[in-house]
């Protein structure tokens, strides 16, 4: 059953199209991940979704609730959608202790000081703080201001939960264990939950799906999987993990294949993709699904080895081949100057040529 959908939502700030024409449902007790670079087009989505920014056009709804129609002129308040919110900034009262800050939305719902206590504690217990309740924000370092805010979008039960890059201000080893604590809680209370990032890392790690985004515009939709193994264009190859982009031109295709010639004339088979057999396109590949192989053969490439550098549990290597310059991963190193590499033909992806392709 779907809990929130998005239809043909379009948002616009003068002639400025902020996200263009955006459609999509997210399941309940679902974790959608909108990632992009800044300024693509998430945040202001999330918000949109939280009533804070005004759609232009399109619909959203919550099951059977219309939140927005810009047809019909439907825009309910912010106060009024049953979803939880948290900021990258936190958002925390200074002059409010942990439990006042808690409080507060719950008075706003009118509850009385009995049921706001229980909600409160139960909020608290959740992320870990009850006992830091009486503290101000200023007592606490960053990671536990996350949770206390966490525990205030949360605390009044909503049946949706926005966070917009809210592990961004801590350190990378707290993040890493945050972003474990925050997939176990919401697994827990099995809450569907929109999470905002530009940390392709923080975005596969937590989420069940991901809904990548360019300039206002959804680029790709799919499992963390999906997306990775299989991109839909150079932008999302390149900008989930790490990609090399070989180009050439297609020489034939046929049962599903093509035939890719390259710069220096070694020719490839992949699977066929969106490139036209009339221009130019771009080979791509991941480092680590490249292989070091004994001597030529189907889809192996002559390199020479322009520097290499030992990462800890791999060594990665640039090199020059296929007319072409790019990285590989191996577990052992290499000593030689040149070498023979092999790209399987399910480990590659091609693209039309064009800006996207690096």
């Amino acid at each position: 059953m779907a809990d929130l959908v998005l239809d043909h939502l379009t948002i616009r700030y003068g002639g400025v199209t902020a996200v263009n024409d955006i459609s999509l449902t997210v399941g309940k007790g679902e974790f959608l991940t909108f990632l992009g670079p800044s300024g693509c087009g998430k945040s202001t989505t999330l918000f949109s979704i939280a009533g804070l920014n005004h759609a232009t056009s399109g619909t959203i709804r919550i099951g059977d609730t219309v939140l927005f129609d810009g047809q019909r002129g439907i825009s309910i308040a912010p106060e009024r959608r049953d979803i939880g919110l948290v900021f990258q900034s936190y958002a925390l009262w200074p002059h409010k202790t942990v439990a006042e800050n808690l409080a507060f939305p719950l008075k706003l719902r009118k509850l009385g000081r009995a049921e706001r206590d229980d909600r409160i504690r139960e909020a608290l217990s959740l992320v870990e703080m009850m006992p830091y309740a009486e503290r101000y924000p200023f007592e606490l370092s960053g990671g536990q201001q996350q949770r206390v805010a966490l525990a205030r979008a949360l605390v009044y039960r909503p049946r949706l939960l926005l966070l917009d890059e809210p592990l961004s201000n801590l350190d990378a080893k707290l993040r890493e264990r945050a972003r474990v604590w925050l997939r176990e809680l919401q697994e827990r209370l099995n809450v569907t939950t929109i999470y905002v990032t530009h940390d392709q890392a923080e975005a596969l790690a937590v989420s069940d799906r991901i809904a990548v985004m360019s300039m206002g515009h959804l680029r790709q939709l799919g499992t963390p999987k999906e997306i990775y193994e299989n991109p839909a264009d150079a932008f999302v190859a390149d900008f989930i993990g790490s990609s090399n982009f070989l180009t050439g031109n297609m020489i034939g295709e046929a049962g599903g294949r093509a035939r890719v010639r390259l710069g220096d004339g070694t020719e490839l088979s992949v699977p066929a993709g969106r490139a036209s057999p009339d221009g130019g396109l771009v080979v791509a590949v991941r480092p680590e699904r490249i292989e070091l192989v004994e001597g030529p053969g189907e889809n192996a490439i002559p390199v020479e080895i322009a520097q290499g550098t030992y990462l800890g549990s791999v060594y990665q290597y640039e090199v020059a081949g296929g007319g072409s310059r790019f990285r590989i991963q191996t577990t052992r190193p290499v000593e030689t100057k040149t070498a023979f590499v092999r790209i399987p033909p399910e480990a590659a992806s091609i693209f039309a040529a064009g800006p996207d392709a690096k």
